[in-house]
């Protein structure tokens, strides 16, 4: 009787801790909302009456670093925070005790670290509630920081406690009968000794008189085993960025103000409202049936083309990616969409399924971009630059998207399939065709046409484009409050993984700065007459391939700071005072590789989880393969001829 007390209390406590975590989810997304209305508010009132509202960028800023933090447990708790299984899942196969003990491990630096964060944010709180300190400005806007402030201390708190929840699940099922009836003592010893082995590392390291860049370089090499790990990404950044800053200042005090600096500093500007901004309109135009829309279109003006299929396909995606830069949508999207429609058309499934994954990582070059957006905040860079450098790039992927497919058919028949008559294609007009892609032409014109006239800044422009995109699902009776609820939640899991990355890798990122490697390699390049094509090569090279195991913001956050400053110092003769844009783009379009490449290959996952048993993994990753292929040919066209980027700048 007492076993069951126990177990139905338990359960209790499970169920109440989960809706209380997602609840402090379910507020920030709904506080992104309300942003949205301010900022449309703000804009109409400055364009339409030259009367702003005040306070509207000051509040966003303020808003931003809580919004964040309290969705961060909700995230930890349904996998939504960014780790890497390449080593993990193996390791859990062949030793179910091993993996518990990594997440025993895991869950505690977590815990650590969310902890001495909590504690510089609980003196945060107190210092602004006696302190009566506020911002804005004295009788224009003006607003106390303590409810700001509190709102992160319960985020940083919360996932704090979810560290600890983590980390006594893991210690249970390590001890659980069960397990140790499975545990051979041979993987104990191993998992013992590779433990000692990193401690007696550590300890190495903490009594040896090294320099700062013996520790640069040791960081990285401690980033990447603990990348390889499974440990999740903005706590790896966090503890190697935490562990370099204590050893080359010799005094933990700074590590930990660093960061409680990162933690509130990073992202607590007006900008970085536009990656929740852009997140949201995307999803809502999903729901609106705009890429189903842009799908029949072009899938009727394409019908006579070899492979006609295919490259609506490419047409549509290119189309759909000029109003959301979220690759995995679309990809998600047009497995619905567009597969079924080739394969009944005798196109094979291996490549109606790799167009599709092929041709989604345009949403992610064509702006408005994600991972635009997050090379800009990485690089202090312009993100309004970085869309219109990327508008040729984006185009001309495209169509050599669109000729790959047209070669294949003409000249490896079979790779495309037994392709039949299109006739069947529900008929369109000009007028129905104009009709149907009206919508997408509004949206883009709105938030792209605002950022290219300078009417609107990236920020302002993703909050119309998601109150246009509301109205248009509204309109078009696509909008439940089902799915409401849905596209809120998933613009606040994704937008949190994102900006938690940012906060992690402005650790790491602060760390090297500390340790003067990047500037030493700057210097090591130019003595050694490293030519600046020899470098970038190299660095393409090393993203592909990072690609493998990696996604793409982790990625970036990686190893663009380490090699931005080499890029900046040897290429401003070569390119231009645009270099930084220049490198963007060409990132931009390596690690989009990634997105297709095994083992990782996102994309590759979510066409698969789409189509269900019509495709097996191994056929999406092949049918993808020329779409490398013609991604490869872009590096270099954009390598060759540099003005492809910077001429419209």
């Amino acid at each position: 009787m007492h076993a069951v007390t126990r177990l139905r209390l338990s359960s209790g406590l499970t169920r109440l801790y989960d809706a209380a975590i997602a609840g402090l989810a379910a507020a920030a997304t709904c506080w992104i909302l309300v942003l949205m209305g301010l900022i449309c508010a703000d804009v109409v009132g400055l364009k339409l009456f030259a009367s702003p509202i005040y306070g509207v960028i000051e509040l966003t800023e303020k808003s931003i670093v809580p919004v964040v933090f309290l969705q961060l447990a909700y995230a930890a708790r349904t996998g939504r925070i960014t780790r890497i299984d390449f080593l993990y899942a193996p390791i859990a196969r062949v030793s179910p005790t091993s993996a518990r003990l990594l997440d025993v491990l895991f869950a505690g630096t977590g815990l650590a670290i969310l902890g001495i964060l909590s504690s510089f944010l609980l003196t945060d709180f107190r210092h602004a509630l006696e302190s009566g300190a506020y911002f804005g400005t004295m009788t224009i806007f003006s607003a106390p920081i303590w409810p700001f402030t509190l709102a992160t201390l319960i985020g940083a708190a919360a996932l704090a406690v979810e560290f600890l929840r983590q980390l006594g699940v893991a210690a249970m099922a390590a001890v659980s009968p069960d397990l140790r009836r499975q545990t051979a003592p041979r993987e104990l010893i191993v998992f013992a000794l590779a433990l000692a082995a990193f401690g007696l590392a550590v300890t190495a390291l903490i009594g040896a008189d090294l320099d700062p860049v013996t520790l640069g370089v040791l960081s990285i090499v401690f980033l990447f085993a603990f990348l390889m790990s499974g440990m999740p990404v903005p706590i790896v950044l966090s503890l190697v960025g935490l562990g370099a800053i204590w050893l080359v200042r010799d005094n933990p005090a700074v590590a930990f103000r660093t960061l409680k600096v990162a933690a509130t500093g990073t992202i607590d500007k007006f900008d970085f409202g536009v990656v929740p901004l852009f997140v949201l309109m995307g999803l809502l135009t999903n729901v609106a049936d705009i890429g189903r829309d842009a799908y029949k279109v072009a899938a009727w003006w394409t019908r006579r083309l070899l492979g006609g299929l295919g490259v609506a396909t490419v047409v549509a995606n290119a189309i759909f990616a000029a109003v959301t830069g979220i690759s995995i949508a679309s990809a998600a999207i047009f497995s619905r969409v567009a597969v079924p429609q080739m394969t009944a058309h005798g196109y094979s499934a291996r490549f109606a399924a790799g167009t599709v994954a092929g041709s989604s990582i345009l949403g992610m070059l064509i702006p408005p971009s994600l991972l635009l957006i997050i090379f800009a905040f990485v690089t202090d860079s312009s993100v309004g630059r970085l869309f219109v450098a990327a508008a040729i790039p984006g185009i001309l992927l495209a169509g050599l998207f669109c000729i790959t497919i047209v070669l294949l058919a003409r000249f490896i028949p079979g790779w495309v399939g037994d392709a039949t008559s299109n006739d069947d294609l529900e008929p369109e007009t000009f007028a129905s065709s104009m009709r149907l892609l009206f919508p997408i032409a509004v949206l883009v014109s709105v938030v792209l046409g605002g950022i290219y006239l300078g009417w609107f800044t990236p920020t302002q422009a993703g909050a119309v484009g998601a109150f246009a995109a509301l109205v248009l699902a509204l309109v078009r009776r696509k909008l439940t409050w089902r799915n409401f609820k849905e596209i809120l939640t998933e613009t606040g899991q994704i937008s949190v993984s994102v900006l938690f990355l940012i906060i992690g890798a402005s650790v790491f990122s602060r760390a090297l700065v500390m340790t003067s490697l990047p500037m030493d390699l700057v210097r090591g390049a130019t003595e050694m007459e490293l030519g600046f094509w020899a470098i970038v090569t190299l660095f393409v090279g090393i993203v592909i391939v990072m690609g493998m195991f990696l996604d793409s913001t982790s990625i970036i956050v990686i190893t663009v700071p380490l090699v931005q400053p080499l890029i900046t110092s040897l290429g401003g003769g070569i390119i231009g005072p645009d270099v930084v844009i220049w490198f963007g783009i060409l990132t931009i379009v390596a690690v989009e590789m990634g997105l297709l490449t095994p083992p990782f290959g996102i994309a590759a996952f979510v066409v698969k989880a789409a189509l269900g048993n019509q495709v097996s993994l191994g056929d999406v990753y092949l049918g993808a393969l020329p779409y490398l292929a013609a991604m490869l040919v872009l590096i270099g066209l954009l390598i060759a001829f540099p003005a492809l980027v910077t001429v419209v700048l």
